[in-house]
């Protein structure tokens, strides 16, 4: 393919900007010419200087000069955006989660499989520096067999206000960044199989704005004498905290995302920018330097579209999004039901994960 991978966003919100900016910013080969979003379609493509824009994602579709649609838009409605896109020949690059359902999940596979089309998971985690040098470090052996790692992802609460319905998100904060803290462990370990998933999750902060869990805690135990400690928290203070820890058999290795490339920062007024959005930043906070970057979007964006030309094999697949799905059900299962939760293991039919830890 000698021309530029053209790219359609569905969706004009906190995913949208990101992965727009990734793409104008840093992204070889690719352009985005197309946007669609039923509330500010129109005013979202004059700001950002982009050709095209639909109230109707099914119209953007049927543009035959798209390659790719990158759908960043509410967990509810990713199955059928999804499938949609799939079915109009077009490659799929989806934001985390998956979807609501393990039934949406073999949809989407299924469907991309047929259409013969790409279904690209978008966990950026696995493209910000300071993460990808800690697994560096493990493949190049530096801490010998690798065989705890933790990850923690926190702040107070989400970036968009359609997070606080879990009709909409599926659930609290283990749908909306333990998906991250699930797949980066699982990759650092080399995405061994699961044996065990036991989980704790609460709400404490947030009581009168969801039905939602704001903090949750689970062990996964994996094949091979392996373990990942992953905690969430919408009920932490102080803008974004995002870091990590691996132990090996030979040493260990820890990564704060936002420290080290930050600058301390005091506001009365708060203040925000792409991934900052997430949190309350007034008082003291970590201010990300070029913040998209550290966060690895631009980079997963450019393998994503290296993907499309054939020039990279894809590293993270609608699979992927499934088994984290699956993980995640099995957390809220866990949470709910107090005990630990043993694979082989099929979730039961839900709508959502939330309903494995609450009824109603």
């Amino acid at each position: 393919m000698d021309k530029k991978v053209k790219v359609g966003i569905v969706g004009t919100g906190f995913v949208g900007d990101i992965h727009h900016a990734s793409f104008k910013g840093w992204v070889h080969d690719a352009e985005v010419v197309a946007v669609a979003s039923p509330h500010n379609a129109d005013h979202f493509a004059k700001d950002k200087g982009i050709a095209r824009a639909y109230a109707d994602y099914r119209e953007m579709l049927k543009d035959k000069d798209i390659d790719v649609i990158d759908i960043g838009i509410p967990n509810d409605l990713h199955c059928q955006v999804m499938v949609d896109a799939a079915k109009a020949g077009k490659h799929v690059i989806i934001e985390k989660p998956l979807c609501l359902s393990m039934d949406e999940a073999d949809l989407m596979i299924e469907t991309a499989q047929k259409a013969g089309v790409l279904l690209m998971y978008a966990e950026e985690l696995l493209f910000a520096p300071k993460y990808v040098r800690a697994k560096k470090l493990i493949d190049e052996g530096a801490i010998g067999k690798p065989f705890l790692a933790k990850q923690s992802e926190e702040h107070p609460g989400p970036h968009m206000p359609w997070f606080w319905d879990v009709n909409r998100s599926g659930g609290g904060v283990m749908l909306d960044m333990g998906c991250h803290s699930i797949e980066y462990t699982r990759w650092v370990l080399g995405k061994p199989k699961v044996k065990s998933v036991t989980a704790f999750m609460g709400q404490y902060m947030h009581a009168g704005r969801t039905l939602g869990e704001d903090h949750s805690y689970a062990i996964i135990e994996y094949e091979d004498n392996k373990i990942a400690m992953i905690e969430n928290s919408w009920a932490k203070g102080g803008g974004v905290d995002d870091r990590c820890e691996i132990y090996g058999l030979k040493g260990h290795t820890r990564a704060d995302l936002l420290r080290g490339s930050s600058l301390l920062t005091y506001s009365e007024d708060g203040y925000g920018y792409a991934v900052e959005k997430s949190g309350e930043t007034k008082g003291y906070t970590f201010t990300m330097f070029e913040e998209v970057w550290n966060y690895g979007f631009p980079q997963e964006m450019q393998h994503f579209i290296n993907c499309v030309l054939g020039q990279e094999i894809c590293m993270e697949t609608g699979e992927d999004g499934r088994e984290v799905l699956k993980i995640m059900h099995a957390a809220y299962q866990s949470a709910g039901e107090g005990r630990k939760i043993e694979f082989p293991y099929t979730p039961p039919k839900v709508n959502k994960p939330f309903d494995l830890w609450k009824k109603g």
